[in-house]
């Protein structure tokens, strides 16, 4: 009898430890011991915010759903993707900005952004934001390099670098800002002006895979035709009805010819980089999807943030005086060109079921 409550206990035990086990997506299973981001505003924590530059998210309604409701310079009402990322990867609870003085040598070893919003991979991009190039990342990656020997030492920061998850997300500003908006490029034709971006960024990934990157993740364009700031823009065009807000199809076709040449450009590096994973990460298509069937993710607006009219509100000009929505998760956007808390955690989603079994040792 004894015997038998013995097993039975043993079994009960048994079956609770499986019970509460981790997910597979936590960092014992990816093997993951750190997330590096780059880029722009899509992954900017708040680095902008100690920066002579005016594109700033370090104020309200900025940060509204973030833990305390705090503005932390976020480009969104909650968590960026690499918050979200990190969490459900059991690194952090949220991934830190590089330039917050909060920010210790011991938090680096876990990872940190050093994206700049309003940057880009045409250098002219940065300068006239005022703003992070990604030349200035990556000596601040250097820098963070050395910081995190002074805690581990050189062969410990060597490791951690390479199972590391290095993000980048640019180009978005680049398109929009210097060739759609601006003439600053008109020289180019548009397809040379993203053969210009794509070896800007060759480099970049060069220089990353030196330093010690070996799981590199790059982002592709999202349908920039879609951006409520371009919808607006395009609202004007001849070719469109006076206020008619939809996306506009050319830019979307751009942002694929820019995609299928950046996955072109992945696999040839991929080729080249021994023992790297270098993955293509699509924004595109799961972000369309969202747009094509909104209903499906829960969403009833589809072209306009959240933030005021979400026309063109972005940075200071989505501010305290502006009027958000009720509901922000009803919305793809939160302001003029940036996803809700919602659609970053629809990314990750996609992100994890697509593309992190890539990564895994």
């Amino acid at each position: 009898m004894q015997a038998k409550t013995t097993l039975l206990l043993s079994l009960i035990v048994f079956f609770n430890i499986l019970f509460f086990l981790p997910p597979l997506t936590n960092t014992s299973s990816s093997n993951i011991t750190a997330i590096f981001a780059f880029g722009d505003s899509i992954f900017d924590p708040g680095n902008n915010n100690v920066l002579s530059t005016i594109v700033r998210a370090n104020h309200l309604p900025y940060g509204k759903d973030f833990p305390g409701h705090v503005p932390t310079g976020r480009f969104c009402n909650g968590q960026l993707t690499t918050d979200i990322l990190a969490s459900k990867l059991g690194i952090k609870q949220v991934l830190q900005a590089y330039l917050d003085p909060m920010v210790s040598n011991k938090d680096l070893l876990t990872g940190v952004s050093f994206a700049s919003g309003g940057s880009g991979l045409d250098e002219l991009t940065a300068k006239e934001n005022n703003v992070l190039t990604m030349e200035n990342q990556l000596n601040y990656f250097e820098q963070a390099l050395k910081r995190m020997q002074k805690v581990v030492g050189q062969k410990e920061v060597k490791y951690i670098v390479e199972k590391s998850l290095f993000m980048i997300a640019a180009g978005t500003n680049d398109v929009c800002d210097n060739f759609y908006t601006l003439p600053t490029r008109r020289y180019l034709s548009l397809s040379g002006y993203h053969d210009f971006l794509l070896n800007s960024l060759e480099d970049f990934v060069n220089d990353l895979y030196e330093m010690g990157a070996r799981k590199i993740v790059v982002a592709g364009l999202p349908p920039v035709g879609c951006l409520p700031v371009q919808v607006t823009i395009n609202s004007f065009l001849p070719s469109f009805h006076m206020f008619q807000r939809v996306c506009k199809l050319q830019q979307n076709l751009d942002s694929q010819n820019y995609n299928n040449k950046l996955q072109a450009l992945i696999s040839r590096l991929q080729a080249t980089y021994s023992g790297s994973k270098l993955i293509y990460m699509d924004v595109y298509n799961p972000l369309l999807d969202m747009i094509n069937n909104p209903s499906a993710y829960g969403y009833d607006r589809i072209h306009e943030g959240c933030c005021g009219t979400g026309s063109v509100e972005m940075g200071p000009l989505c501010n305290k005086f502006d009027p958000t929505c009720v509901n922000p998760s009803k919305y793809i956007f939160w302001d003029a060109v940036h996803p809700t808390q919602t659609t970053n955690e629809h990314l990750v989603h996609n992100f994890q079921q697509t593309l992190l079994r890539q990564l895994v040792d």
